[in-house]
C-alpha cells in the first residue's frame, strides 16, 4: 500500500534545529517528486521544499539558506533539515509525493499527503 509517515517534529527555541523524516511506501523516488508543505494557524498551506527524481531541489524564499531537503533512495526516506529556526516557522509540516511525469494545474494538484508533524518554535 502507499503511505507517507512523517516524524521528527517537536518544540524548540528560536535558533535551534530539527530534522524531519518522511518514510515513503509505494512511491519510488525515480518516478515521484517529493515535497514538504506547511500550514500555520490561520494561514493557507504553503510549499516549503521539493526534491525531484534527478536530485534537483527548490525552496520557498523564507527558508532558503536555512532548510535543506534530501532523500535516501535506498531507504525511500525524505528528509528536511531545518536550522536557524524562527517563530514564524511554527506550523504543521506535511510530507507529500507527486508522480513526476505529468503536468499539473497548480503546485498542490496531484499530491498525496501524510498526516503531518508539528513544529513549534518559541522566542
Amino acid at each position: 500500500q502507499r503511505q507517507l509517515v512523517e516524524s521528527g517534529g517537536g518544540s524548540v527555541q528560536a535558533g535551534g534545529s530539527l530534522r524531519l523524516s518522511c518514510a515513503a511506501s509505494g512511491y519510488p523516488f525515480n518516478k515521484y517528486s517529493m515535497a514538504w508543505f506547511r500550514q500555520a494557524p490561520g494561514k493557507e498551506r504553503e510549499g516549503v521544499a521539493t526534491i525531484h527524481p534527478d536530485g534537483q531541489t527548490t525552496y520557498a524564499f523564507p527558508v532558503k539558506g536555512r532548510f535543506t531537503v534530501s532523500k535516501d533512495n535506498a531507504k525511500n526516506t525524505q528528509y528536511l533539515q531545518m536550522t536557524s529556526l524562527k517563530p514564524e516557522d511554527t506550523a504543521m509540516y506535511y510530507c507529500a509525493a507527486r508522480y513526476t511525469y505529468r503536468t499539473y494545474a497548480s503546485e498542490s494538484d496531484g499530491f498525496n499527503w501524510g498526516q503531518g508533524t508539528q513544529v513549534t518554535v518559541s522566542s
